[in-house]
Protein backbone atom coordinates (compact mmCIF):
# COMPACT_ATOMS: atom_id res chain seq x y z
CA UNK A 1 0.00 0.00 0.00
CA UNK A 2 1.41 2.88 -0.62
CA UNK A 3 0.79 6.43 0.60
CA UNK A 4 1.04 10.39 -0.85
CA UNK A 5 3.26 12.80 0.64
CA UNK A 6 1.55 16.02 2.24
CA UNK A 7 2.87 17.67 -0.59
CA UNK A 8 1.23 15.86 -3.29
CA UNK A 9 -2.55 16.24 -1.30
CA UNK A 10 -5.15 18.58 -2.09
CA UNK A 11 -5.34 21.74 -0.92
CA UNK A 12 -6.80 21.82 3.06
CA UNK A 13 -10.49 22.55 3.94
CA UNK A 14 -10.58 25.85 5.71
CA UNK A 15 -12.52 26.48 8.37
CA UNK A 16 -13.52 30.20 6.97
CA UNK A 17 -13.39 31.51 3.51
CA UNK A 18 -14.66 30.62 -0.02
CA UNK A 19 -11.94 28.23 -0.79
CA UNK A 20 -9.52 25.89 0.51
CA UNK A 21 -5.57 27.11 0.73
CA UNK A 22 -2.24 24.68 0.21
CA UNK A 23 -1.60 22.69 2.56
CA UNK A 24 0.04 25.25 5.04
CA UNK A 25 2.63 23.28 6.47
CA UNK A 26 4.61 22.87 3.00
CA UNK A 27 6.81 25.57 0.98
CA UNK A 28 8.05 24.84 -1.97
CA UNK A 29 10.40 27.48 -3.57
CA UNK A 30 10.06 27.42 -7.79
CA UNK A 31 12.71 29.70 -9.05
CA UNK A 32 13.18 29.95 -12.72
CA UNK A 33 16.18 30.14 -14.84
CA UNK A 34 17.35 33.61 -14.53
CA UNK A 35 15.98 34.03 -10.85
CA UNK A 36 18.49 30.57 -10.40
CA UNK A 37 21.38 32.71 -11.81
CA UNK A 38 20.80 35.77 -9.92
CA UNK A 39 20.34 33.32 -6.76
CA UNK A 40 23.83 32.28 -7.95
CA UNK A 41 25.52 35.76 -8.33
CA UNK A 42 24.41 37.41 -5.65
CA UNK A 43 24.78 33.72 -2.88
CA UNK A 44 28.27 34.12 -3.73
CA UNK A 45 28.81 37.80 -4.08
CA UNK A 46 26.55 39.60 -1.46
CA UNK A 47 25.35 36.95 1.37
CA UNK A 48 28.65 36.10 2.98
CA UNK A 49 29.15 39.48 3.79
CA UNK A 50 26.01 40.04 4.88
CA UNK A 51 25.83 36.89 7.03
CA UNK A 52 29.30 37.55 8.28
CA UNK A 53 28.57 41.51 9.34
CA UNK A 54 24.92 40.33 10.80
CA UNK A 55 27.18 37.60 13.26
CA UNK A 56 29.08 40.55 14.15
CA UNK A 57 26.45 42.57 15.17
CA UNK A 58 24.60 39.61 17.03
CA UNK A 59 27.77 39.10 19.15
CA UNK A 60 27.65 42.77 19.71
CA UNK A 61 24.43 42.71 21.67
CA UNK A 62 25.57 40.26 24.06
CA UNK A 63 26.90 43.21 26.09
CA UNK A 64 24.20 45.24 26.58
CA UNK A 65 21.90 42.47 26.89
CA UNK A 66 24.27 41.68 29.62
CA UNK A 67 24.92 44.83 31.18
CA UNK A 68 21.21 45.11 31.93
CA UNK A 69 20.68 42.34 33.77
CA UNK A 70 24.27 42.08 35.50
CA UNK A 71 24.24 42.26 39.37
CA UNK A 72 20.34 42.03 39.88
CA UNK A 73 18.63 38.68 41.69
CA UNK A 74 16.34 36.70 40.64
CA UNK A 75 13.29 38.40 43.21
CA UNK A 76 14.46 42.11 41.24
CA UNK A 77 13.82 40.57 38.02
CA UNK A 78 10.58 39.63 38.76
CA UNK A 79 9.79 43.05 38.53
CA UNK A 80 10.20 45.31 35.47
CA UNK A 81 13.24 47.24 34.96
CA UNK A 82 13.70 51.16 35.11
CA UNK A 83 16.61 53.73 35.13
CA UNK A 84 19.86 53.98 33.66
CA UNK A 85 19.10 49.90 32.63
CA UNK A 86 16.15 50.44 30.93
CA UNK A 87 17.36 53.28 28.87
CA UNK A 88 20.97 52.61 27.60
CA UNK A 89 20.41 48.86 27.26
CA UNK A 90 17.12 48.73 25.76
CA UNK A 91 17.69 51.68 23.34
CA UNK A 92 21.50 49.81 22.61
CA UNK A 93 19.61 46.27 21.63
CA UNK A 94 17.12 48.09 19.97
CA UNK A 95 19.21 49.63 17.82
CA UNK A 96 21.41 47.13 16.98
CA UNK A 97 18.67 44.86 16.43
CA UNK A 98 17.78 47.05 13.73
CA UNK A 99 20.82 46.79 12.02
CA UNK A 100 21.16 43.53 12.51
CA UNK A 101 17.93 42.77 10.26
CA UNK A 102 19.14 45.91 7.50
CA UNK A 103 22.72 43.68 7.39
CA UNK A 104 20.44 40.56 6.21
CA UNK A 105 18.29 42.74 3.65
CA UNK A 106 15.21 43.81 5.39
CA UNK A 107 16.08 47.19 4.32
CA UNK A 108 12.67 48.65 4.68
CA UNK A 109 9.76 48.41 7.74
CA UNK A 110 6.88 49.40 6.71
CA UNK A 111 4.37 49.77 9.35
CA UNK A 112 0.45 50.40 9.25
CA UNK A 113 -2.04 51.39 11.90
CA UNK A 114 -1.36 52.73 15.17
CA UNK A 115 0.05 50.49 17.92
CA UNK A 116 -1.88 50.65 21.05
CA UNK A 117 -0.69 51.45 24.47
CA UNK A 118 0.00 49.11 27.37
CA UNK A 119 -2.82 50.35 29.19
CA UNK A 120 -4.91 49.64 26.12
CA UNK A 121 -3.86 46.21 24.91
CA UNK A 122 -1.51 44.50 27.64
CA UNK A 123 -1.11 41.18 25.18
CA UNK A 124 0.27 41.51 21.17
CA UNK A 125 -0.57 38.32 19.08
CA UNK A 126 1.18 38.26 15.48
CA UNK A 127 0.09 36.24 12.83
CA UNK A 128 1.12 34.87 10.28
CA UNK A 129 4.13 33.32 11.83
CA UNK A 130 6.02 31.66 8.68
CA UNK A 131 10.00 32.05 9.28
CA UNK A 132 12.60 32.92 11.84
CA UNK A 133 13.11 36.15 10.67
CA UNK A 134 9.61 37.16 12.10
CA UNK A 135 10.99 38.56 15.33
CA UNK A 136 11.53 41.57 13.40
CA UNK A 137 8.05 42.60 14.23
CA UNK A 138 9.83 43.04 18.13
CA UNK A 139 10.89 46.23 16.27
CA UNK A 140 8.16 48.55 15.52
CA UNK A 141 6.68 47.08 18.90
CA UNK A 142 9.61 48.58 21.19
CA UNK A 143 11.02 45.26 22.31
CA UNK A 144 7.86 43.73 24.09
CA UNK A 145 8.15 40.93 26.37
CA UNK A 146 7.89 37.10 24.69
CA UNK A 147 6.91 33.78 25.75
CA UNK A 148 10.28 30.82 24.70
CA UNK A 149 11.31 27.97 25.95
CA UNK A 150 13.57 27.68 28.68
CA UNK A 151 15.87 25.45 26.67
CA UNK A 152 16.93 28.45 24.54
CA UNK A 153 18.58 30.07 28.24
CA UNK A 154 21.48 27.66 27.34
CA UNK A 155 22.24 28.90 23.68
CA UNK A 156 24.82 31.40 23.44
CA UNK A 157 24.05 35.25 23.42
CA UNK A 158 20.08 33.93 22.09
CA UNK A 159 19.81 33.30 26.15
CA UNK A 160 21.36 36.32 27.45
CA UNK A 161 18.65 38.37 25.13
CA UNK A 162 16.27 36.19 26.49
CA UNK A 163 17.17 37.15 30.27
CA UNK A 164 17.10 40.89 28.69
CA UNK A 165 13.68 40.57 27.90
CA UNK A 166 13.03 39.15 31.19
CA UNK A 167 10.95 36.70 28.51
CA UNK A 168 9.08 34.09 30.15
CA UNK A 169 9.61 30.61 29.85
CA UNK A 170 8.18 27.40 29.40
CA UNK A 171 10.17 24.34 30.01
CA UNK A 172 8.46 21.38 27.75
CA UNK A 173 9.34 18.66 29.70
CA UNK A 174 7.91 20.19 32.94
CA UNK A 175 4.07 19.62 32.70
CA UNK A 176 3.49 22.09 36.15
CA UNK A 177 5.86 24.94 33.78
CA UNK A 178 2.60 25.32 31.93
CA UNK A 179 0.82 26.57 34.75
CA UNK A 180 3.23 28.95 35.90
CA UNK A 181 3.40 30.16 32.42
CA UNK A 182 -0.09 31.12 32.42
CA UNK A 183 -0.13 32.26 35.63
CA UNK A 184 3.26 34.79 35.32
CA UNK A 185 1.30 36.01 31.96
CA UNK A 186 -1.91 36.83 33.52
CA UNK A 187 0.24 39.18 36.38
CA UNK A 188 1.52 40.96 33.79
CA UNK A 189 -1.35 41.30 31.56
CA UNK A 190 -3.54 42.66 34.41
CA UNK A 191 -0.74 44.87 36.76
CA UNK A 192 -2.09 48.09 35.19
CA UNK A 193 0.71 49.10 32.00
CA UNK A 194 3.32 48.34 35.17
CA UNK A 195 5.08 46.06 32.54
CA UNK A 196 5.82 46.03 29.37
CA UNK A 197 3.40 44.34 26.51
CA UNK A 198 3.98 40.83 25.59
CA UNK A 199 4.08 39.46 22.07
CA UNK A 200 2.92 36.29 21.42
CA UNK A 201 2.59 34.30 18.33
CA UNK A 202 -0.05 32.06 19.01
CA UNK A 203 -0.08 29.47 15.89
CA UNK A 204 3.11 28.05 18.30
CA UNK A 205 4.92 27.10 14.76
CA UNK A 206 5.63 27.65 11.51
CA UNK A 207 3.70 27.84 7.92
CA UNK A 208 3.74 29.37 4.64
CA UNK A 209 1.56 32.05 5.33
CA UNK A 210 -1.29 30.66 2.86
CA UNK A 211 -3.52 29.96 5.66
CA UNK A 212 -3.80 30.73 9.59
CA UNK A 213 -2.88 27.75 11.97
CA UNK A 214 -5.49 27.35 15.06
CA UNK A 215 -4.43 29.75 17.25
CA UNK A 216 -3.24 28.45 21.09
CA UNK A 217 -5.05 29.60 23.82
CA UNK A 218 -2.04 30.94 26.07
CA UNK A 219 -2.04 34.94 25.08
CA UNK A 220 -6.12 35.01 25.68
CA UNK A 221 -5.93 32.82 28.97
CA UNK A 222 -5.69 36.27 30.97
CA UNK A 223 -9.18 37.30 29.22
CA UNK A 224 -7.54 41.14 28.76
CA UNK A 225 -7.95 42.94 25.45
CA UNK A 226 -5.40 41.98 22.51
CA UNK A 227 -4.14 43.87 19.58
CA UNK A 228 -3.44 41.80 16.73
CA UNK A 229 -0.57 42.36 14.35
CA UNK A 230 -0.02 41.83 10.69
CA UNK A 231 3.30 40.26 9.14
CA UNK A 232 3.69 40.27 5.12
CA UNK A 233 6.73 40.03 2.81
CA UNK A 234 5.48 41.22 0.43
CA UNK A 235 8.45 40.15 -1.98
CA UNK A 236 8.88 39.02 -5.64
CA UNK A 237 10.37 36.19 -4.49
CA UNK A 238 9.28 33.88 -1.02
CA UNK A 239 12.32 33.28 0.16
CA UNK A 240 11.74 33.79 4.12
CA UNK A 241 8.90 31.19 4.62
CA UNK A 242 10.29 28.02 6.84
CA UNK A 243 7.70 25.56 6.73
CA UNK A 244 7.86 21.57 8.19
CA UNK A 245 8.29 20.67 4.44
CA UNK A 246 10.33 23.01 2.59
CA UNK A 247 13.75 24.32 2.43
CA UNK A 248 15.97 24.41 5.84
CA UNK A 249 17.31 27.18 8.01
CA UNK A 250 20.68 27.45 5.88
CA UNK A 251 18.72 27.86 2.52
CA UNK A 252 16.08 30.17 4.09
CA UNK A 253 19.28 32.41 5.36
CA UNK A 254 21.50 32.22 2.31
CA UNK A 255 18.42 32.98 -0.51
CA UNK A 256 16.79 35.81 1.81
CA UNK A 257 20.48 36.96 1.93
CA UNK A 258 21.32 36.90 -1.39
CA UNK A 259 18.42 39.33 -2.03
CA UNK A 260 18.81 43.01 -3.02
CA UNK A 261 15.85 44.20 -0.92
CA UNK A 262 13.80 42.26 1.71
CA UNK A 263 10.67 44.10 2.82
CA UNK A 264 8.19 43.80 5.45
CA UNK A 265 4.82 45.15 6.39
CA UNK A 266 3.46 45.12 9.80
CA UNK A 267 -0.24 46.31 10.36
CA UNK A 268 -1.35 46.84 13.37
CA UNK A 269 -4.88 45.84 13.49
CA UNK A 270 -8.11 47.55 15.99
CA UNK A 271 -7.27 46.79 19.35
CA UNK A 272 -9.97 43.71 19.91
CA UNK A 273 -11.76 43.51 23.26
CA UNK A 274 -12.86 40.27 24.48
CA UNK A 275 -16.68 39.90 25.13
CA UNK A 276 -17.72 38.43 29.05
CA UNK A 277 -18.07 35.09 26.92
CA UNK A 278 -14.68 34.93 25.29
CA UNK A 279 -13.09 36.45 28.71
CA UNK A 280 -14.24 33.12 30.71
CA UNK A 281 -13.20 30.81 27.61
CA UNK A 282 -9.56 31.13 26.12
CA UNK A 283 -10.31 29.15 23.27
CA UNK A 284 -13.12 30.77 22.12
CA UNK A 285 -11.27 34.17 22.09
CA UNK A 286 -8.19 32.46 20.10
CA UNK A 287 -10.61 31.39 17.46
CA UNK A 288 -12.38 34.56 17.32
CA UNK A 289 -8.96 36.94 16.93
CA UNK A 290 -7.59 33.97 14.46
CA UNK A 291 -11.01 34.81 12.29
CA UNK A 292 -10.62 38.30 12.63
CA UNK A 293 -6.62 38.27 11.34
CA UNK A 294 -7.58 35.74 8.12
CA UNK A 295 -10.37 38.30 7.40
CA UNK A 296 -7.69 40.84 7.04
CA UNK A 297 -5.12 39.00 6.06
CA UNK A 298 -7.43 37.46 3.14
CA UNK A 299 -6.32 34.10 3.93
CA UNK A 300 -8.70 30.99 5.56
CA UNK A 301 -8.57 30.38 9.06
CA UNK A 302 -7.79 26.94 9.74
CA UNK A 303 -7.67 23.56 12.23
CA UNK A 304 -4.45 22.94 11.27
CA UNK A 305 -1.97 22.31 14.24
CA UNK A 306 1.09 20.93 15.70
CA UNK A 307 0.78 18.09 18.37
CA UNK A 308 3.94 16.78 19.53
CA UNK A 309 6.49 17.25 16.45
CA UNK A 310 3.62 15.89 13.67
CA UNK A 311 1.16 18.23 11.93
CA UNK A 312 -2.32 17.17 12.52
CA UNK A 313 -6.09 18.53 10.94
CA UNK A 314 -9.35 18.38 12.53
CA UNK A 315 -12.19 15.64 10.69
CA UNK A 316 -14.92 15.35 12.32
CA UNK A 317 -14.67 14.97 16.19
CA UNK A 318 -11.12 13.55 15.99
CA UNK A 319 -7.93 15.11 15.33
CA UNK A 320 -5.38 12.76 12.83
CA UNK A 321 -2.00 13.08 11.53
CA UNK A 322 -1.68 14.87 7.93
CA UNK A 323 1.17 11.60 7.50
CA UNK A 324 0.85 9.21 9.90
CA UNK A 325 4.36 7.18 11.17
CA UNK A 326 2.46 4.31 10.33
CA UNK A 327 3.10 5.19 6.68
CA UNK A 328 6.72 6.15 7.62
CA UNK A 329 6.85 2.38 9.46
CA UNK A 330 5.29 0.64 6.05
CA UNK A 331 8.02 2.79 3.98
CA UNK A 332 10.77 1.51 6.23
CA UNK A 333 9.90 -2.18 6.17
CA UNK A 334 9.25 -1.93 2.63
CA UNK A 335 12.67 -0.53 1.77
CA UNK A 336 14.11 -3.41 3.73
CA UNK A 337 12.19 -5.99 1.90
CA UNK A 338 9.63 -7.07 4.13
CA UNK A 339 6.17 -8.23 3.64
CA UNK A 340 3.94 -7.46 6.43
CA UNK A 341 1.26 -9.65 5.73
CA UNK A 342 3.94 -12.62 5.77
CA UNK A 343 4.88 -12.03 9.04
CA UNK A 344 3.14 -14.47 11.78
CA UNK A 345 2.80 -12.13 14.74
CA UNK A 346 1.25 -14.75 17.23
CA UNK A 347 -0.25 -11.77 19.42
CA UNK A 348 -2.74 -12.93 21.99
CA UNK A 349 -6.14 -10.89 21.91
CA UNK A 350 -6.38 -8.59 25.24
CA UNK A 351 -3.35 -9.63 26.08
CA UNK A 352 0.01 -6.97 26.47
CA UNK A 353 3.37 -8.74 25.55
CA UNK A 354 6.28 -6.67 26.18
CA UNK A 355 9.43 -7.18 23.46
CA UNK A 356 12.39 -5.88 23.12
CA UNK A 357 14.20 -4.32 20.47
CA UNK A 358 16.23 -8.12 19.94
CA UNK A 359 12.91 -9.89 19.90
CA UNK A 360 11.32 -7.12 17.51
CA UNK A 361 14.17 -7.63 15.62
CA UNK A 362 13.60 -11.73 15.64
CA UNK A 363 10.08 -12.04 14.76
CA UNK A 364 10.21 -9.55 11.91
CA UNK A 365 13.29 -11.01 10.07
CA UNK A 366 15.21 -8.17 10.45
CA UNK A 367 18.84 -7.67 10.56
CA UNK A 368 19.95 -4.46 9.51
CA UNK A 369 20.37 -2.89 12.88
CA UNK A 370 19.73 0.68 11.53
CA UNK A 371 16.32 -0.71 9.76
CA UNK A 372 15.64 -2.45 13.42
CA UNK A 373 15.88 0.70 14.93
CA UNK A 374 14.23 2.97 12.65
CA UNK A 375 11.50 0.63 12.57
CA UNK A 376 11.32 0.24 16.69
CA UNK A 377 11.73 4.22 17.44
CA UNK A 378 7.78 4.22 15.70
CA UNK A 379 6.26 2.50 18.48
CA UNK A 380 5.70 3.84 22.06
CA UNK A 381 8.27 2.64 24.54
CA UNK A 382 7.68 2.06 28.58
CA UNK A 383 9.85 2.96 31.20
CA UNK A 384 12.30 -0.40 30.39
CA UNK A 385 12.24 0.77 26.81
CA UNK A 386 10.00 -2.38 25.53
CA UNK A 387 7.15 -2.23 23.13
CA UNK A 388 3.39 -4.15 23.25
CA UNK A 389 3.44 -6.50 20.74
CA UNK A 390 0.02 -5.92 20.05
CA UNK A 391 1.23 -2.44 18.70
CA UNK A 392 3.39 -4.40 15.99
CA UNK A 393 0.92 -6.47 15.22
CA UNK A 394 -2.29 -3.96 14.46
CA UNK A 395 0.86 -1.64 12.16
CA UNK A 396 1.85 -4.95 10.01
CA UNK A 397 -2.21 -5.94 9.49
CA UNK A 398 -3.18 -2.14 8.62
CA UNK A 399 0.11 -2.73 6.34
CA UNK A 400 -0.92 -5.40 4.67
CA UNK A 401 -3.02 -4.63 1.54
CA UNK A 402 -4.76 -7.76 1.63
CA UNK A 403 -6.98 -7.19 4.60
CA UNK A 404 -10.06 -5.39 4.01
CA UNK A 405 -11.30 -2.34 6.84
CA UNK A 406 -13.84 -4.74 8.44
CA UNK A 407 -11.21 -7.42 9.20
CA UNK A 408 -8.72 -4.65 10.49
CA UNK A 409 -11.77 -3.21 12.70
CA UNK A 410 -12.57 -6.67 13.95
CA UNK A 411 -8.42 -7.70 14.68
CA UNK A 412 -7.96 -4.09 16.48
CA UNK A 413 -10.93 -4.67 18.61
CA UNK A 414 -9.77 -8.22 19.52
CA UNK A 415 -6.01 -6.97 20.11
CA UNK A 416 -7.13 -4.41 22.46
CA UNK A 417 -10.42 -5.36 24.06
CA UNK A 418 -10.69 -6.09 27.37
CA UNK A 419 -13.54 -8.97 29.51
CA UNK A 420 -15.73 -7.15 31.97
CA UNK A 421 -15.90 -10.05 34.14
CA UNK A 422 -16.00 -13.79 33.47
CA UNK A 423 -18.64 -14.72 31.01
CA UNK A 424 -19.81 -11.40 30.15
CA UNK A 425 -18.81 -9.62 26.70
CA UNK A 426 -15.46 -8.19 25.65
CA UNK A 427 -15.32 -3.85 25.59
CA UNK A 428 -12.75 -1.23 23.91
CA UNK A 429 -11.78 0.95 27.34
CA UNK A 430 -9.95 4.48 26.42
CA UNK A 431 -6.46 2.97 26.47
CA UNK A 432 -7.05 0.67 23.68
CA UNK A 433 -9.19 2.97 22.03
CA UNK A 434 -6.40 5.30 22.00
CA UNK A 435 -3.73 3.55 20.85
CA UNK A 436 -5.71 1.78 18.00
CA UNK A 437 -6.44 5.35 16.58
CA UNK A 438 -2.94 6.32 17.54
CA UNK A 439 -1.55 3.55 15.36
CA UNK A 440 -3.57 4.09 12.58
CA UNK A 441 -4.88 7.85 12.14
CA UNK A 442 -1.92 9.20 14.07
CA UNK A 443 -4.49 10.39 16.18
CA UNK A 444 -2.84 12.49 19.39
CA UNK A 445 -3.85 10.38 22.75
CA UNK A 446 -5.73 13.36 24.46
CA UNK A 447 -7.97 13.87 21.27
CA UNK A 448 -8.64 10.34 20.91
CA UNK A 449 -9.65 9.51 24.69
CA UNK A 450 -11.71 12.36 24.70
CA UNK A 451 -13.05 11.27 21.44
CA UNK A 452 -14.04 7.78 23.75
CA UNK A 453 -15.53 9.57 26.26
CA UNK A 454 -18.26 11.16 24.27
CA UNK A 455 -18.65 7.81 22.26
CA UNK A 456 -19.25 5.95 25.51
CA UNK A 457 -22.07 9.03 26.62
CA UNK A 458 -24.84 7.19 24.61
CA UNK A 459 -24.65 4.20 26.61
CA UNK A 460 -24.30 2.89 30.32
CA UNK A 461 -20.84 1.63 30.04
CA UNK A 462 -17.36 3.31 29.97
CA UNK A 463 -16.27 0.85 27.32
CA UNK A 464 -17.14 0.06 23.22
CA UNK A 465 -18.57 -3.23 21.72
CA UNK A 466 -17.29 -3.97 18.58
CA UNK A 467 -20.56 -2.97 17.45
CA UNK A 468 -20.46 -0.02 18.38
CA UNK A 469 -16.53 0.65 17.42
CA UNK A 470 -17.60 -0.64 13.73
CA UNK A 471 -20.55 2.18 13.66
CA UNK A 472 -17.61 4.27 14.42
CA UNK A 473 -14.62 3.44 12.03
CA UNK A 474 -16.76 2.16 9.45
CA UNK A 475 -20.32 3.12 8.99
CA UNK A 476 -19.97 7.00 10.63
CA UNK A 477 -20.78 9.27 7.22
CA UNK A 478 -17.22 10.74 7.82
CA UNK A 479 -14.88 9.21 10.49
CA UNK A 480 -16.05 5.91 7.95
CA UNK A 481 -14.36 7.67 4.98
CA UNK A 482 -11.67 8.73 7.11
CA UNK A 483 -10.28 5.35 8.15
CA UNK A 484 -11.12 4.21 4.33
CA UNK A 485 -8.50 6.68 2.94
CA UNK A 486 -6.15 6.43 5.60
CA UNK A 487 -5.91 2.71 5.91
CA UNK A 488 -7.46 0.72 2.09
CA UNK A 489 -4.90 0.66 -0.20
CA UNK A 490 -7.44 1.65 -3.08
CA UNK A 491 -7.90 5.49 -1.66
CA UNK A 492 -4.76 6.35 -1.61
CA UNK A 493 -4.02 10.41 -0.83
CA UNK A 494 -3.25 12.14 -4.10
CA UNK A 495 -3.63 15.48 -5.65
CA UNK A 496 -6.83 14.06 -7.47
CA UNK A 497 -8.64 12.35 -4.65
CA UNK A 498 -11.45 14.21 -3.32
CA UNK A 499 -11.58 11.29 -0.37
CA UNK A 500 -7.77 12.77 1.18
CA UNK A 501 -7.45 13.41 4.65
CA UNK A 502 -7.25 16.87 3.76
CA UNK A 503 -10.80 17.10 1.84
CA UNK A 504 -12.76 15.68 4.53
CA UNK A 505 -11.13 17.84 7.41
CA UNK A 506 -14.45 19.40 6.87
CA UNK A 507 -16.89 16.71 6.21
CA UNK A 508 -18.49 18.26 2.90
CA UNK A 509 -16.80 16.16 0.32
CA UNK A 510 -17.66 12.25 -1.06
CA UNK A 511 -14.70 9.81 -1.06
CA UNK A 512 -14.63 8.38 -4.93
CA UNK A 513 -16.44 4.92 -5.62
CA UNK A 514 -14.15 1.75 -5.83
CA UNK A 515 -14.51 -0.75 -8.74
CA UNK A 516 -17.60 -2.48 -8.64
CA UNK A 517 -19.55 -0.14 -6.14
Amino acid sequence: MSQGSPGDWPPLEPTSGPSAPPNPFVHELHLSRLQKVKCCLLGALLAPIRVLLAFIVLFLLWPFAWLQVAGLTEEELQEPLTGWRKTVCHNGVLGLSRLLFFLLGFLRIRVRGERASRLQAPVLVAAPHSTFFDPIVLLPCDLPKVVSRAENLSVPVIGALLRFNQAILVSRHDPASRRRVVEEVRRRATSGGKWPQVLFFPEGTCSNKKALLKFKPGAFIAGVPVQPILIRYPNSLDTTSWAWRGPGVLKVLWLTAAQPCSIVDVEFLPVYHPSPEESRDPTLYANNVQRVMAQALGIPATECEFVGSLPVIVVGRLKVALEPQLWELGKVLRKAGLSPGYVDTGAEPGRSRMISQEEFARQLQLSDPQTVAGAFSYFQKDANGLVDFRDVALALAALDGGRDLEELTVLAFELFAEEQGEGTSRLLYRDGFSTILHLLLGSPRPAAATLHAELCQAGPCQGLSLCQFQDFSLRDPLHGKLFSTYLHPSQTPNASSPGSPAALANGTVHAPKQKGD
